[in-house]
């Protein structure tokens, strides 16, 4: 249970400090990628095993760590995005609803199958993104406003279920914790491209502030994996109910979050939001 709980303070804190980007003017894309570098720095530091070019060039899931890198500082900065525009519990929300996503999946590519209440649990959710979204109190709908978080859903989605795949086809039990430093560390270098392009036109300055906001980001952002990983390995419960408990509490630990420390206001359809959305994931995990 420590390990959940863990995991939980780990995941509400990566929107924390998406907020505090926001705060203290620090460029979200800068400090994305060193956070990127932290993570893949410390996930090689905790990884028992040979660490060479030659180790993984032969490994038939290579392919997985550049395409999900790319995945990663893409959504990660539309996370970031749609914290600061819309609010922490907004991007909460987007984020672990993403849920629906790999079990539709795991149906069309594994021939699982989902019960009546995963179905409805699967509605609720993209109803929940949308309710937790609309922040005027006029019944209007922004499309501005909704695309972020409707973003965010769809890319965290392909994020969980590209990473189900390698690990259920292509990955032994050793070779995860290499697997996802290396994810980090293909997005810090899809990150370098990106500014290496916009450096041709605008130098690149070293900015300590930027630096600080990555490292800020990048610790909790590993060990919200690794703590989720030594849960569920820990068979105190089962992987649905750990999967559950993980998902409902960083939804409602970051909107009471958001409220507390950076005075976000929820209005009613907001909360009705937050509701379905902890009910959702009820019914597609338990269900």
């Amino acid at each position: 249970m420590l390990y959940l709980i863990l995991s939980v303070l780990s995941s509400t804190l990566i929107f924390v400090v998406f907020k505090l980007f926001d705060v203290f003017k620090i460029q979200t894309l800068y400090a994305i990628i060193t956070n990127y570098v932290v993570a893949c720095t410390v996930g090689f530091f905790l990884y028992d095993g040979p660490v060479g070019v030659s180790d993984f060039t032969n490994k038939p899931w290579l392919i997985g760590p550049i395409l999900l890198g790319v995945l990663f500082i893409v959504i990660f900065n539309l996370m970031a995005r749609t914290a600061q525009v819309s609010g922490v519990s907004v991007a909460s929300v987007a984020t672990k609803m993403s849920l629906a996503i790999p079990v539709v999946m795991g149906m069309l590519l594994y021939g699982e199958r989902l019960s009546a209440l995963q179905v409805v649990g699967i509605a609720l959710a993209l109803v929940a993104v949308y309710l937790a979204s609309i922040k005027e109190k006029k019944i209007r709908i922004d499309r501005k406003a909704l695309m972020l978080p409707l973003l965010v859903f769809l890319g965290s989605g392909i994020i969980d279920t590209s990473i189900q795949y390698f690990e259920e086809v292509h990955l032994t039990d050793q070779e995860i914790p290499v697997f996802s430093s290396m994810i980090f560390g293909c997005a810090a270098f899809t990150g370098f491209i990106f500014i290496g392009i916009k450096a041709v036109k605008t130098p690149l300055k070293i900015n300590l502030k930027n630096m600080a906001g990555g490292i800020a980001l990048g610790v909790p952002n590993y060990f919200s994996i690794y703590f989720l990983i030594r849960a569920l390995r820990s068979e105190v419960l089962s992987s649905a109910a750990i999967f559950t408990l993980n998902n409902v509490a960083i939804v409602m630990v970051s909107t009471l979050v958001g409220i507390l420390l950076f005075k976000e206001k929820l209005s009613l359809k907001n909360w009705s939001g937050v509701a379905l959305a902890v009910l959702s994931i009820i019914l597609v995990a338990l269900f």
